[in-house]
């Protein structure tokens, strides 16, 4: 969706949100799915504690909700390869992006564990639980470029 917003928009457009800023929000959805595949996956495979995010005990890896030391550093580093390979390549364009682009997707990512720690169980699908999170990205990145600056 974000991606479409940015392709229309024309670049000298008033529209409130800009094509950079959709540009942002499209690079940070990805950057935030890369940060939560990156956890899930080295939280899982190497964490050597993990706790729900809600009320800080211990559970066993794979429960949703779950976090480690391990999976939050490889968040981090996942969102961040992904907008760093953004600037790279121009999508996004500003160090500034590029750090908003890292923090909107470690914020969604632990936004997702606090969902699956309290309400996914029983009526939401993992597919909507991605969806939120990916938009929490986006929106949070959109939010902050807006209220910060790019």
């Amino acid at each position: 969706m974000c991606a479409a917003f940015a392709s229309l928009v024309p670049s000298n457009s008033c529209f409130t949100i800009s094509k950079q800023l959709w540009e942002l929000a499209f690079v940070s959805a990805f950057a935030t799915k890369l940060a939560d595949t990156f956890a899930s996956e080295i939280g899982k495979g190497f964490g050597k504690t993990t706790f729900l995010i809600t009320n800080f005990k211990r559970v066993p890896p794979g429960t949703e909700g779950a976090v480690s030391l391990e999976g939050t550093l490889a968040a981090v580093m996942g969102g961040g390869l992904l907008a760093g390979f953004a600037l790279a390549i121009n999508v996004i364009t500003s160090t500034r992006a590029f750090l908003i682009a890292t923090f909107a997707a470690f914020f969604a990512t632990n936004v997702e564990s606090v969902i699956g720690a309290t309400i996914q169980k029983g009526w939401m699908t993992n597919e909507v639980v991605n969806f939120v999170n990916t938009l929490v990205g986006a929106a949070t990145a959109i939010f902050m470029a807006m209220k910060f600056g790019l």
